[in-house]
């Protein structure tokens, strides 16, 4: 008999493209994020005190866009994995989910070119959670997630695989 409240799920996706300090480049890539999850992206800013005059960046000066989704989260996630081949290295696994990257936003499917747009490449973040995980985040009563019920990397691999399909192990040569 299994517990339910062993189950894994995902808690969230975020879409992140960092596009630089132009105005122009952060709107295409708010449009795409738009575009690919149905969501309004917000502009991600450089953090105060960050000043690099070679790189024209600035505290507060938007350099990319990123969402997060929560509702309709498998979905979303199969679609941005078809993208990769449903192919993410080991290495791209941590304790509470994994990450990776797609090249080209015209390989996911169901997505088409625009011309107005042209190409970018976008980054996904997969956090995942047990029911229960709620206690870390409450206003009242907050409390740590014990030992035994938190995720591990072994954890998320085989979620992702058993649930996804994904592929860990490959041939780069081939």
């Amino acid at each position: 008999m299994v517990n339910p409240m062993r189950n894994i799920q995902v808690e969230k996706i975020t879409l992140n493209i960092g596009s630089g300090p132009d105005p122009k480049e952060v709107e295409k890539g708010m449009k795409l994020l738009e575009k690919i999850s149905n969501m309004k992206p917000v502009e991600a800013k450089v953090r105060a005190g960050l000043r690099i005059a070679a790189w024209k960046i600035r505290p507060g000066l938007a350099i990319g866009s990123k969402v997060t989704i929560r509702k309709n989260t498998e979905e979303l996630l199969t679609r941005l994995l078809k993208a990769i081949d449903m192919k993410v290295p080991e290495s791209k696994f941590s304790e509470n989910g994994f990450a990776f990257g797609i090249h080209e936003y015209i390989e996911i499917p169901e997505v088409k070119y625009d011309p107005k747009l042209g190409i970018f490449g976008l980054n996904v973040s997969v956090t995942l959670k047990r029911p229960g995980f709620r206690i870390k985040n409450r206003k009242l009563n907050t409390r740590k997630v014990g030992k035994s019920h938190r995720l591990t990397k072994e954890d998320a691999i085989e979620f992702a695989k058993s649930k996804f399909g994904v592929i860990t192990e490959w041939n780069y040569l081939v």
